[in-house]
């Protein structure tokens, strides 16, 4: 399994990253798979560098907040809009039992047909994990102020060199200050994807909102995970901190999530580098039917 960084920054974009992305890869055998952790904002222009979303196998939200699902909207339009048409079946979204509604909602669409026509809306139940190719996705309740926020733990089930079989766990914890459920989701994880928006001594009157770098080094502890990679932290957290409270009561392997890096997930080794912006804007022009955006008379879409 592979975890591709496409969006870290916490709670809106940097200057350096869109917010939260991930894009996980696995081999079943006779094809790659490739789902999304979350689709927030911003994030989906950096993962057209390292996928085609047509080749995207489903989605699959953590919660509600902008900064983890609003680029569904963008990708309603890519797949909605496509002048060449989309020619696969309805995205697969999982996740909270909101989603429909609140796309339509941001995008200003009927509720009663909104973005259906393009995602196959699936909605999260909590402990019973969804299965896809090679991933197996289990949903785990955490906290964090929204109706439903989880933390996912992805495991993948992939053939090696020998022959043999051999499963690798990614736990991604959404955003959520400390509860048992995090500790559930991370146990024994090969790489504990792992929020760190808050410092300690600095937002200790906030509770119930996010992790600091020694609460995130304390779940991965308690946890008994391989490895931790710090994610999430905006732009007015220092890395550097959030990095030394988690030494503090971690002793594993620590990184900070960086946009455009690929880790081997049973490994924690960085594969590739990232890819760079191109040099100048790109223009593809294709010939395609007059078609009406939906409210107005133009017969042909304004994207």
């Amino acid at each position: 399994m592979k975890l591709t960084i496409i969006g870290c920054t916490g709670s809106f974009p940097g200057p350096g990253s869109p917010a939260s992305c991930y894009l996980v890869t696995a081999f079943d055998g006779e094809r790659d798979w490739k789902i999304l952790l979350d689709l927030g904002s911003g994030a989906l222009g950096v993962l057209q560098r390292y996928a085609d979303i047509k080749d995207l196998d489903g989605i699959f939200i953590s919660h509600l907040h902008p900064d983890h699902c609003m680029d569904l909207c963008g990708m309603h339009v890519a797949i909605r809009w496509d002048p060449n048409g989309w020619g696969r079946e309805r995205m697969l979204v999982h996740g909270p039992a909101a989603t429909a509604d609140r796309m339509a909602t941001a995008y200003g669409l009927p509720l009663e047909e909104g973005m259906h026509p393009d995602y196959d809306f699936q909605h999260w139940k909590s402990r019973q994990p969804v299965k896809i190719g090679p991933f197996s996705i289990t949903p785990y309740p955490v906290l964090h102020p929204i109706e439903e926020s989880y933390a996912l733990r992805v495991e993948a089930t992939e053939p090696v060199a020998d022959g043999s079989l051999r499963t690798s766990v990614l736990t991604y914890s959404g955003d959520t200050d400390s509860c048992p459920e995090l500790i559930e989701a991370a146990a024994g994880a090969d790489m504990f994807l792992c929020e760190a928006a808050f410092e300690e001594g600095r937002d200790d009157a906030i509770t119930g909102v996010h992790l600091t770098g020694k609460r995130a080094g304390q779940a991965a502890t308690e946890a008994g995970v391989e490895r931790l990679l710090l994610t999430h932290i905006p732009v007015w957290t220092d890395i550097n901190t959030v990095v030394n409270e988690a030494k503090e009561v971690y002793s594993g392997g620590i990184a900070v999530a960086v946009s455009g890096v690929t880790y081997g997930v049973f490994s924690g080794s960085q594969l590739g580098t990232p890819k760079s912006l191109p040099t100048a804007p790109v223009s593809i022009v294709r010939s395609a039917p007059n078609r009406e955006w939906p409210g107005t008379k133009a017969k042909s879409p304004r994207r």
